[in-house]
């Protein structure tokens, strides 16, 4: 038996994938998801009207296995459920997070990417390379957007670094920092990305 809020014929195409779902009014004005309550504190956070959200694959914290989960960004919050209209049962705090980038070799993954906090690491991979790169680019706006150097930088005449100590020195320092994954394309041969 499967339950839809939605008629038939208005069903979005994609909804029984494992891709990106669309996100327009019609669809969320009837889809309502549960909200996550955070065991520790006892604040509840509403997950609806999500700023992006699509299925990745994460890494379990203990088991180290790997796990589908649909992750659902909204604001400075990551949260993750095992279906894209159950309860999320986890969340990452963005505003703790350090960095988000390609990680392909670190898990040996292809398509993957790390969140960082100054005491955990979470390894997550995407379908595709262009997932990846949109949820790198979500995820590392929302970081942004969270933290003190994004505040200066608003606050100052022109932006684009000058609230910055030395200068916006710390954007060069990232263009130079990249992951070569693009050299393990189309290998077949490679045993860490032919599962």
């Amino acid at each position: 038996f499967f339950f839809s809020a939605y008629p038939r014929q208005a069903r979005p195409s994609r909804i029984a994938s494992n891709h990106f779902f669309p996100l327009t009014n019609a669809t969320m004005s009837h889809l309502m998801r549960p909200h996550y309550i955070d065991k520790q504190t006892n604040i509840i956070y509403d997950t609806n009207n999500a700023d992006f959200e699509g299925w990745l694959t994460k890494q379990s914290m203990w088991l180290k296995d790997w796990r589908r989960r649909y992750f659902i960004l909204k604001g400075s919050k990551l949260f993750f459920s095992k279906t894209n209209y159950s309860a999320p049962h986890g969340m990452i705090d963005l505003s703790q997070c350090t960095t988000v980038k390609s990680a392909d070799l670190k898990s040996k993954k292809r398509n993957s990417f790390e969140i960082s906090t100054p005491e955990l690491t979470f390894l997550l991979y995407a379908d595709t390379e262009k997932e990846k790169d949109d949820w790198i680019g979500s995820v590392g706006k929302s970081i942004v957007r969270c933290s003190n150097t994004y505040y200066q930088n608003s606050s100052t005449v022109g932006g684009g670094g000058h609230g910055m100590p030395g200068g916006g020195a710390a954007m060069q320092d990232e263009e130079e920092d990249y992951d070569d994954d693009d050299i393990y394309e189309n290998d077949e041969h490679n045993e860490y990305f032919n599962d």
